[in-house]
């Protein structure tokens, strides 16, 4: 979708966004994505996660 259908049809874009992430593009290279909350809370946990885990613990008496 480009930047200018996102801009003019944007309730359209929230009802597509919550069936799939949608990519809007300006100039021809996506620069957004849209998606549900849900799917955004969904990953956003994930990546926390990933960062808990990877991170080393640190201070005095930090256990790994």
């Amino acid at each position: 979708m480009s930047a200018r259908d996102a801009k003019n049809g944007f309730g359209k874009q929230i009802d597509l966004a919550r069936a799939e992430p949608v990519a809007v593009e300006k100039y021809g290279r996506t620069v957004v994505i849209v998606m549900a909350v849900e799917e955004y809370e969904r990953l956003s946990g994930t990546i926390e996660k990933q960062r808990s885990a990877a991170t080393p613990a640190k201070g005095k008496g930090a256990t790994a």
